[in-house]
């Protein structure tokens, strides 16, 4: 069974940085790709970006590109989100989610594991 936790997030201004972790254990016998949500107050889930776990290959949506970066290590079974140059826009649940496949897409219900959520603030 895949399990995600997620962790990092907080409180920051406009303008800084925060760096999320997602732990994964249970990636066993196949190819997954692991990617970021979020989720604002009255807005449906969104992607934000999206590793394959094995390949490597990355998707950002648009509106992070240049900013957040997606990246992994195998050794510990972690997924990072470095996000840079923070705008209020950017507060919300951020969510680490999880499938089967090399494919990263963008429709939530394409995910089979979820972590719990961790709250990224950013205040002007």
């Amino acid at each position: 069974q895949v399990q995600l936790l997620e962790s990092g997030g907080g409180l920051v201004q406009a303008g800084g940085s925060l760096r999320l972790s997602c732990a994964a254990s249970g990636f066993t016998g196949g190819t997954y790709s692991v990617a970021w949500f979020r989720q604002a107050p009255g807005k449906e889930r969104e992607l934000v970006c999206g590793i394959k776990w094995s390949l490597g290959g990355t998707y950002y949506a648009d509106s992070v590109k240049g900013r957040f970066t997606i990246s992994r290590d195998s050794a510990k079974n972690t997924v990072y989100l470095q996000m840079n140059s923070l705008k209020i826009e950017d507060t919300a649940i951020y969510y680490c989610a999880a499938r089967r496949g090399v494919v990263i897409t963008t429709h939530a219900g394409n995910y089979d594991y979820w972590g719990q959520g961790t709250q990224v603030t950013v205040s002007s």
